[in-house]
């Protein structure tokens, strides 16, 4: 546990970043398999399937703070996440709106954890990241693409705060399990 402490200060190593790239393409890649899947279920609940799906995106971004420990990592998942999909325009690209909705929520799990002053340690502090990462990454979606009246949005942000919490939940429990594995 110590040498954890140890690695959240100074800067990023190599393994880190390829720590953080691998988690961003697992998040893409995984993206053809877990949105139809999400919308076969939301759609006749009205609501949209990236809704729900962005919880397990999300989990991508608390894991790789919860893997370096350090600030900033879940900003490079995003970004790269960003990078990846409007350069390739693979699935789920909005086109350049996908560098506003792909980073704003990779800025937000910054703020909380910046502002909480964890990184992913406890199941408690990674359910609120994700939970705020996807309510930021259904608003982000919706400014950017769908323009939904209030009500439904706020139904959609009530369920991105629930399946980005249990995603924020996953990433603890990986995490801990890599860990108790000294894997990483």
């Amino acid at each position: 546990m110590e040498d954890r402490g140890r690695r959240r200060r100074g800067h990023f190593r190599l393994s880190d970043y390829v720590i953080l790239a691998m988690l961003a393409a697992m998040g893409i890649a995984s993206k053809a398999v877990i949105v139809p899947l999400a919308q076969a279920i939301t759609g006749p609940l009205f609501i949209p399937g990236g809704v729900v799906a962005g919880g397990f995106f999300m989990m991508f971004l608390v894991l790789g703070t919860a893997l370096t420990g350090r600030l900033g990592a879940a900003l490079l998942v995003s970004f790269i996440q960003a990078l990846l999909v409007t350069i390739t325009g693979s699935f789920g690209s909005h086109g350049a709106a996908s560098l506003f909705t792909y980073v704003l929520p990779g800025l937000a799990v910054e703020a909380w954890f910046f502002l909480s002053k964890h990184r992913g340690c406890c199941p408690l502090c990674s359910f609120i990241a994700g939970m705020i990462a996807n309510m930021v990454g259904t608003f982000a979606v919706n400014l950017a693409i769908f323009r939904l009246p209030f009500v439904p949005l706020m139904l959609s942000i009530a369920v991105s705060a629930l399946s980005g919490g249990l995603g924020g939940l996953v990433a603890s429990s990986v995490a801990r399990k890599l860990e108790k594995l000294e894997i990483l």
